[in-house]
């Protein structure tokens, strides 16, 4: 059997190849728990790798050996750590969960394991998702496989470093705000943030529940194409879920694809910008139409997003009271007991963002602000709907800068909170959003990844994965 090369292989090339028996997935397999062993110590991006991946391999080998075949039958995988794998730790990359065991699967897990994926372990996180970085980890940073001294995003950094160090051949995240796509750009990996609701919740772990969605991370579109049909569809465990005859919707003619040009202003690199332009150059040059559009509200998404998601962040922490599960520290008194266990449990981040959902949430606040933000949210959504009369795409850069040094921006949040400027939209609006890997920005003997953000419209999951497909060459 030949070597595999794990810098090119796809989703799509490694089962044609078990297909035409050319590889096997003990093979597959022990290629890639090879190159986690070599890697994982200087990225990180593993928290830890399954003992049975193995076993899994051999047990998809027996059922190709007898004509049982999944979509993605021995294919490995990784899973971020807050999405659940019965039996396996689920710690949310935090020490209040530390030796959690999940007690069930995660919808989007039972659907992977249906169509006979293979688990390598599970990935590094921002805790509870909360960060832009994956420096909140209670488990230390993930570096980014391009630059070691640089993040690899968050809060799926683990995941997407996961693929980008060739440690899987996919890697599932989870996006609130632009955690599965900024992650994806400066790694240099596609990310997907599928349409609200197309993607079961159930089995992973709430940050903000009327923005958290589950999406996959790969080398190609087509390879999160597959991925993403594998794991959307209707769940009666989350009513919030969509049939999948309402997701992946193609356009019947050619895209025109709308640029808001009045929101690429500051705070966003001059090399990055310059990306940009060169993207829709691209774009236009492969036969698309590009269009300016106006989207009149989109300058208070940010600020629309930190109040929504830290007052759902502090619903969704409650949980955590040292009674139910996870870590228990005692105190005095059973209240003792809540404070000492949260206090040793949550780290800053979370710690700051709890305090500040309670803050807008409170009595004489919750009009002022939350309630605010969420009027505000109706006209950024309604502000989308109507660009999309006109275009089918809207297209932005994913991020504003590419990979930061590690510690850069840790003692000053607003920095690192605008580093989510161009995502947090789709997650406020429910519409679907993929990063793509769309060119370097050199820093100093580096070249650092950079990422094209295409915005579809609500359910149409098959138009973004279609221009996705022409811009990268697929097709």
């Amino acid at each position: 059997m030949n070597k595999i090369d794990l810098t090119t292989i796809t989703v799509s090339e490694a089962s044609a190849k078990m297909k035409s028996g050319e590889m096997t997935s003990v093979a597959l397999t022990e290629a890639y728990l090879a190159q986690i062993e070599k890697s994982n110590k200087d990225i990180n991006a593993y928290l830890e790798v399954f003992d049975d991946a193995i076993a899994s391999a051999k047990a998809s080998d027996k059922r190709r050996a007898a004509g049982k075949v999944g979509a993605l039958e021995g294919i490995p995988c990784a899973i971020k750590d807050n999405i659940l794998i019965k039996g396996k730790i689920a710690s949310s990359a935090s020490k209040i969960l530390e030796n959690y065991h999940a007690t069930y699967d995660a919808t989007a897990v039972s659907k992977l394991k249906d169509a006979g994926a293979i688990f390598l372990g599970r990935t590094n996180m921002d805790e509870f998702a909360m960060g832009g970085s994956t420096e909140n980890s209670a488990f230390g940073v993930t570096r980014n496989p391009y630059d070691l001294e640089r993040v690899a995003g968050g809060s799926s950094g683990g995941s997407a470093a996961a693929v980008a160090m060739n440690g899987a051949l996919f890697a599932l995240g989870s996006d609130t705000g632009g955690s599965v796509r900024q992650p994806s750009s400066f790694c240099g990996v596609v990310g997907l943030k599928p349409t609200y609701g197309a993607v079961s919740r159930y089995g992973v772990m709430a940050m903000g529940s009327s923005l958290d969605q589950i999406g996959p991370i790969t080398k190609t579109v087509t390879d999160n194409e597959l991925i993403f049909k594998t794991i959307s569809g209707k769940d009666d465990k989350d009513g919030t879920t969509l049939s999948s005859e309402k997701t992946g919707i193609h356009t019947n003619r050619k895209p025109v694809i709308g640029i808001p040009r009045h929101f690429l202003g500051e705070g966003i690199k001059k090399d990055v910008l310059d990306n940009f332009d060169a993207s829709i150059k691209r774009l236009e040059n492969i036969g698309y139409k590009t269009v300016e559009i106006e989207l009149p509200n989109i300058s208070y998404s940010l600020m629309v997003y930190y109040i929504v998601m830290p007052a759902e962040v502090s619903s969704n922490m409650a949980r955590f009271d040292g009674v139910k599960y996870g870590l228990h520290v005692d105190g005095a008194n059973i209240i003792d007991d809540y404070f000492k266990t949260r206090r040793a449990g949550f780290g800053r981040e979370v710690i700051r963002r709890i305090l500040l959902g309670t803050y807008v949430l409170s009595s004489g606040y919750y009009d002022a602000y939350y309630n605010r933000a969420n009027a505000v949210r109706k006209m950024i959504t309604d502000d989308f709907v109507k660009a999309f009369e006109t275009v089918d795409i809207i297209a932005t850069p994913t991020a504003p800068s590419p990979a930061f040094r590690i510690g850069e921006k840790n003692n000053d949040p607003v920095s690192m909170y605008l580093e989510d400027i161009f995502t947090v939209t789709a997650n406020l609006t429910g519409l679907p959003a993929i990063s793509l890997p769309s060119g370097f920005a050199k820093a100093g003997d580096k070249d650092l990844p950079l990422g094209l953000q295409f915005i579809g419209k609500f359910g149409e999951e098959g138009t973004i994965f279609d221009v996705g497909k022409s811009f990268m060459g697929e097709v």
